[in-house]
């Protein structure tokens, strides 16, 4: 249960949003890693067995998929919890069905065939919970305005510029902190987890009052939810159409060059419900026979959901403030 419930232990503020915002080229799961180790060492090493699991070294490899794989835990909390407080009832699942149909054969989890409805279930909520709520156009708008704020906000501060912010915020942000300066001393540690989603929403709150354009403007969007205008599309942006948005920013806008990348943002995401390759969920059939879900599931939107889905998106400001 240790091993489970701490994987994520090392997010920072708005979890997946400004994971690489904060700091770059170090992902949740190694400050994870850290803050496990530095438990153990303060618990007599009790969290040794748990620091396998995590890592993946622990004999019994059905206990390393529980806590990482296509059906671990974390993705039956996540849903179920995500669920219930967005109103999305879609994303609902038998969570504690899909426990009890679990075994284990050669090391492996597998669920009992008579588990695969729930399963099928599962994997539909997965894919409908992306689309309507973590990969939703707000969410995405959202979530690309406030990595462009810590970026002007970074980019000021290591320009000699003065950027309010919480001490351990303001740690993060004027310099590039790498893993070693982790290893190497652990106040950074201690500052990391004094950080919450807190920190962003004062900084926001301290920056409209700033006297840089980008930083004040955006900030000021986000607090009172004017968020930029998105559009989805399964095709590359054409680059006439963001000719001309560049030239609406410059023209009613007044933005220079060098201010556009804030306003006018543009990338991709992707989704799969499941992926058939590597890791993959196993069904034991009355037979004895296990098999990949997607070949054992007799609805064809099983492997529809394993094919992955790109769509790209372009953000700009509807007006400024």
């Amino acid at each position: 249960m240790i091993a489970i419930l701490l994987p994520d232990v090392g997010h920072g503020p708005f979890s997946h949003a400004l994971e690489n915002s904060i700091m770059t080229g170090i992902r949740h799961e190694t400050l994870s890693y850290l803050l496990m180790q530095r438990l153990n060492r303060q618990l007599g090493g009790q969290l040794e067995m748990a620091l396998q699991m995590f890592n993946g070294t622990y004999p019994r490899k059905f206990f390393c998929q529980l806590i990482a794989s296509q059906l671990d835990i974390d993705r039956l909390d996540y849903l179920n919890r995500d669920s219930f407080f967005t109103g999305v009832s879609e994303g609902t699942i038998g969570a504690d069905r899909i426990i009890k149909m679990l075994d284990i054969i050669n090391d492996r989890l597998v669920v009992e065939e008579k588990g695969i409805y729930s399963i099928e279930n599962f994997l539909q909520a997965r894919r409908l919970m992306y689309w309507q709520v973590y990969l939703h156009k707000t969410t995405i708008s959202a979530e690309m305005m406030l990595v462009a704020v810590i970026r002007r906000a970074r980019q000021l501060l290591q320009g000699g510029q003065e950027v309010p912010a919480t001490p351990d915020l303001h740690l993060f942000i004027r310099q590039e902190v790498r893993i070693e300066d982790f290893e190497r001393d652990e106040s950074y540690l201690e500052a990391f987890v004094q950080l919450d989603d807190s920190d962003i929403w004062n900084a926001l709150k301290m920056w409209t009052r700033h006297p840089d354009r980008v930083l004040s403007g955006i900030s000021r969007m986000l607090l009172e939810r004017k968020l930029f205008k998105i559009t989805l599309s399964p095709d590359k942006p054409e680059k006439i159409f963001l000719k001309e948005i560049k030239e609406h920013l410059r023209h009613d806008f007044g933005l220079k060059n060098e201010e556009l990348p804030y306003f006018l943002i543009q990338g991709s995401t992707t989704n799969a419900a499941y992926l058939t390759k590597g890791d993959r969920i196993d069904v034991l059939t009355k037979k004895g026979k296990v098999m990949d879900i997607a070949e054992a599931s007799d609805l064809p939107n099983i492997k529809a959901m394993s094919k992955l889905v790109k769509k790209y998106y372009v953000c700009w400001p509807r007006q400024m403030v």
